[in-house]
Formats: structure tokens, sequence, C-alpha cells
């Protein structure tokens, strides 16, 4: 059997690292990975970090590029992988230009199509932009749904999917999660700032295309208040490269206790989730890890396709408008809540699971019961 697993940006890295890893520990599966270049500085530290070898590399990004300029290249490219050697699967995740552009040419191909995290929704097109639409494409034409919860099967199955296509498996993330959270711990990594004793840290990341301008420059601000009112909080904030994020970062400039850092390579991140007392994003990925790791989250967006989190009271919508967001971290700072790991998504095992699936067409390790 032989399938193309499609890496486009960083977290598609990091949950399908241990899906490749899975799909080589099988006999009879010869496993190749398409580098899309939707993402370059980012991903090659994660490229390193999980050994994944790149036998495709499409370099679709240039300076500028639109997003139909980046999905035209990738359709192409893959599709010209494909039209080159026979492949049996093609393996996407998630709801980037990468996935969803490498899914259909696979469907165009007639290439199976693996959809690994299958099944969200937030119900707004225009939030998250355009992932919410690449999602729901994906998962029209996709062979395979691998969903996280039991909540992503029940979204499938109310748009009339057949249910022989979904699998239950969790999510592969908390997959890489669990694995690099041992591995920093034993190693007693630093954090790449420095954290005074008795300190508070606050962890803030934000990328979304739909809070671009006064929305993003709201929550920035938030983050500067924040440090002003409470003289033990330290903020770290690793900065994406997009120049919308780096324009709004200027409103941390002379503030000692903001650290607006460059992009923190993924065992990094990790370290800072074990050590952050509160976690602020618009990350869906960090929706998932922080309540395996017992962090409370506060998500700045208005929707979410990962309400597992909300119901269970291990996230929070607050959306970007600095005074809610002050009063929300302030009072989970003020009185934190229990530290208790909540596996909302997964438990280590998804890669397994969605490896032996495509594999066999069956698993022989038993989904726990995963988030209703």
């Amino acid at each position: 059997m032989r399938v193309l697993v499609a890496i486009g940006t960083r977290p598609e890295a990091i949950k399908l690292a241990p899906v490749v890893r899975a799909l080589e520990a099988e006999d009879g599966v010869v496993v190749e990975c398409c580098l899309t270049g939707q993402h370059t500085d980012l991903i090659r530290p994660m490229l390193d970090f999980f050994q994944l070898p790149v036998h495709h590399d499409l370099n679709a990004m240039t300076p500028g590029q639109t997003l139909p300029g980046v999905a035209a290249k990738i359709l192409s490219g893959v599709g010209a992988i494909f039209r080159q050697s026979r492949y049996d699967w093609v393996v996407v995740q998630g709801d980037t230009t990468t996935a969803f552009a490498a899914g259909l040419a696979g469907y165009y191909e007639r290439v199976k199509v693996a959809h690994v995290e299958a099944g969200l929704r937030s119900f707004n097109l225009n939030h998250p932009f355009p992932e919410e639409a690449h999602r729901r494409l994906l998962d029209v034409f996709a062979d395979c749904l691998f969903v996280p919860t039991m909540q992503a099967r029940t979204n499938l199955l109310a748009e009339g999917t057949d249910p022989n296509r979904i699998h239950v498996t969790g999510n592969s993330g908390i997959d890489a999660l669990l694995a690099t959270c041992a591995k920093v711990t034993a190693e007693r990594r630093p954090l790449p700032v420095p954290v005074p004793d008795g300190h508070q840290l606050l962890l803030v990341t934000a990328h979304r295309r739909e809070s671009f301008g006064p929305p993003l420059e709201q929550v920035f601000r938030a983050v500067v208040t924040l440090t002003e009112e409470r003289p033990n909080l330290t903020a770290l904030v690793p900065l994406h490269p997009n120049p919308n994020v780096r324009a709004a970062a200027k409103v941390f400039e002379g503030h000692a206790h903001v650290h607006a850092i460059e992009p923190m390579e993924y065992p990094d991140f990790v370290a800072a989730m074990a050590r952050a007392d509160l976690i602020l994003t618009d990350s869906g990925g960090i929706q998932e890890e922080a309540p395996a790791l017992g962090k409370p989250v506060l998500v700045t967006r208005e929707t979410t396709e990962r309400p597992e989190g909300v119901e269970a009271g291990a996230a929070e919508l607050v959306g970007t408008d600095a005074v809610r967001i002050v009063a929300r971290a302030t009072a989970l700072l003020t009185n934190p809540p229990p530290r208790q790991p909540v596996y909302l998504y997964g438990d280590g095992q998804a890669s397994t699971r969605i490896a032996q699936l495509l594999r066999y067409g069956r698993t022989h390790v038993p989904a726990r019961k995963l988030a209703a």
C-alpha cells in the first residue's frame, strides 16, 4: 500500500508526524511525505524535531501570494505527483489550504482521500476564514473521515454523511503533545525568556485572518493592560510572521513584562504551555492541547469548531474585546481553577488507530470514551 502524506503548515507537521510513524510501523506500507511549502521557516524545525522525511517539495508559497495562487500551485503540484506514480491513499490533516488542495487533487486523480481531524464545525463560513469552508468541502469527498470526538461524528451524521466513512480515533495532535511533554519535562527544558520567581505566566498566540486589524489590536492591548495591572504577571507572546500580527505587536514596545519573541520551536512551546498559568489564543490546536495539560484557556474568537472544551469548562470564548479579555483573565489568574488534565480530544493512540484503519479497514486499539 502506497500512501502520500501532504504537509504544508507547522500544525500539520506536528499532527501528522505520529501518523507517519504509525504508518511506517505497519507491514506492507510505503509512506512518502509531500511538503507543499505553505509554511517555510516555521515548518523546518518541526521536520527536524520529528525527523520527518521529505520526498516531494512543491515550494508553493511566494511573498505576497494569494489564497487562490497557493491553492492552484498545490492542486497542480500534488496532481502531478499522482500522475507520476501510483498511490492508494493521500492523507491530509485539518482545514488548511494544503489539506483542501491536496485532498482535491486526490479526488480528481482517483486516489482515496483520508481526512485526519474531520468533522469540526464552527457553522460560520467566515469564522474561521477560509478554514471552515475547507474542512466542510473536504468532508464531502474524502473516503475516510478520522474524527477526534463523538461531537465531530455527530456533525457529519447531521450532514447526511455515510457512517461507514466515519471513524472516531481521537486527535493525533494529542499523541504528539503527550510524547513531547514527557520529553521536555525529563530534560527540564528552560523557557526562552526569564520568568521571575513568584510570577504567573500568560502565554499568548494569535494568527487568525478574521482578527487582523482592530480586533487583534484589542487583544494585544488587553495583554498590556493585564501586565500593567498585575505586577507579578509575565506575558510570553511568540509572534506569527504575518505582517498584520507584527504590526499589531508594536503596542508591546516599552513594556518590560511582555516578551514578544520569534516563533518558538515546538518542544519549547510545549514547555511554555506546561509552565503557563493561563493561555490566551485563537488557535484550534491549542484549544485541544491546553485541557490535556490542565491549563485554562481563553479563546479570542467569536465561534469555535471545538465546543467540547467550552462545554467541559476547560475553555472559554471571550472574543477580541479588550475589556472582556482583561476581566476574564483577571478572574482566572486571581482564583486559578484546579489543574486537572482533561483528555477531551484523544488518549495518545489516535495515530495507531488511523494507520490500522487505513491498512486493514479496522483497528485493534479500542477507542476510549471521547468527548460527546
